[in-house]
């Protein structure tokens, strides 16, 4: 399923980063509470008080600097459509990321985790 990026609460998404669109349209979907920029691992926590790490690309990889409890990664097109790649627990998606860079992060391919997406139940995803 794939969505279509417009104006969301009056954002200009000019006037942010991609990263940061891609948090706010999460956050918005799922109704979740955004966390400080400056918050470590994640940005945002959903009503249960789970902490969830929000990735947004226009590639076909991600990068992670440490294992999120919970994780949603979506891929935003360059006709502004975008779609949910992955939505459940990181570790899985922290073990087969690659080897830790120079940056202090870990990167991984959106095929690889859409794979890994098949195999996260129902339950344990972000609702």
């Amino acid at each position: 399923m794939s969505w279509r990026i417009c104006s969301l609460a009056g954002i200009s998404l000019q006037m942010v980063t991609w990263s940061e669109a891609g948090e706010v349209l999460v956050a918005d979907k799922y109704r979740l509470s955004l966390l400080d920029a400056s918050a470590k691992t994640y940005d945002a926590v959903d009503s249960h008080e789970r902490r969830i790490q929000i990735k947004a690309t226009q590639i076909e990889r991600v990068s992670i600097s440490s294992e999120p409890d919970y994780l949603i990664v979506i891929k935003i097109e360059s006709d502004g459509t975008y779609f949910e790649v992955y939505n459940g627990p990181g570790a899985p998606v922290w073990k087969q990321a690659g080897k830790l860079q120079k940056n202090g992060q870990r990167s991984i391919s959106l095929a690889k985790i859409k794979r890994l997406a098949n195999y996260v139940a129902d339950a344990d995803k972000i609702k």
